[in-house]
């Protein structure tokens, strides 16, 4: 039967055999360098926490690492040296300016990329054939992502609480928040920018809501 150490060990295994930390590991699969703290492994109550097979699944692509690679590091065996990582499959997202995407044209109904003014960047393979990139710009939403950063949004991709998102208004409106909370009428944001002001809204106010998956920091 698996066990939790087992897989916290594992991905500190993966971390290490790449050079990194765990912290480190994280922020390479585009993932909040916390995922992996000690400090996430246990419940407030102090019960064992798995960490999700979404967190998983973006390590091994991100550092080439075959599941039976990392079955090995589960047993605490070493992996074969002699190995070659495999390298994640590419494929070429859809690529607009954050400051663009309120512009008509750019969006379906449902928050899905559309028109032909899109540029293209190559990507991971991220298992949603409609996520795009969108490149910040400006310090509007410092420290978290500065001019320049790109970051990869799934509409397929659920949206939970304490996820970053990107929401288009009705008034066509773009911004990357923090989802605080999401009622059956409202939705509560807060600024990536400290100097920012939480931001409430009626979901009669909003096009739609799309998960960031990946960040380029």
């Amino acid at each position: 039967m698996l066990r939790h150490d087992q897989i916290w060990r594992a991905i500190d295994a993966l971390a290490a055999t790449h050079g990194l930390t765990p912290s480190g590991l994280a922020r390479r699969a585009g993932l909040d360098p916390t995922t992996f703290n000690r400090s996430k492994r246990l419940t407030r109550d102090g019960r064992a926490r798995w960490p999700s097979t979404e967190s998983i699944a973006k390590i091994l692509a991100a550092t080439g690492t075959g599941l039976d690679v990392f079955t090995t590091l589960l047993s605490g065996e070493k992996p074969a040296l002699h190995q070659e990582p495999r390298q994640p499959r590419q494929r070429h997202v859809p690529l607009i300016g954050l400051a663009q995407a309120g512009t008509a044209g750019y969006f379906d109904d449902a928050g899905y990329p559309a028109g032909g003014g899109w540029d293209e960047i190559p990507f991971p393979e991220v298992g949603d054939t409609n996520a795009y990139a969108l490149e910040i710009s400006g310090d509007s939403m410092e420290p978290v992502y500065r001019d320049g950063d790109i970051v990869i949004v799934s509409p397929a991709a659920p949206v939970r609480r304490g996820d970053r998102v990107v929401v288009k208004t009705a008034a066509g409106e773009v911004m990357a928040k923090d989802l605080l909370r999401q009622s059956a009428r409202r939705i509560e944001l807060r600024s990536l920018n400290p100097a920012h002001e939480l931001r409430v809204l009626d979901l009669a106010e909003l096009s739609w809501v799309a998960r960031i998956v990946w960040a380029s920091q």
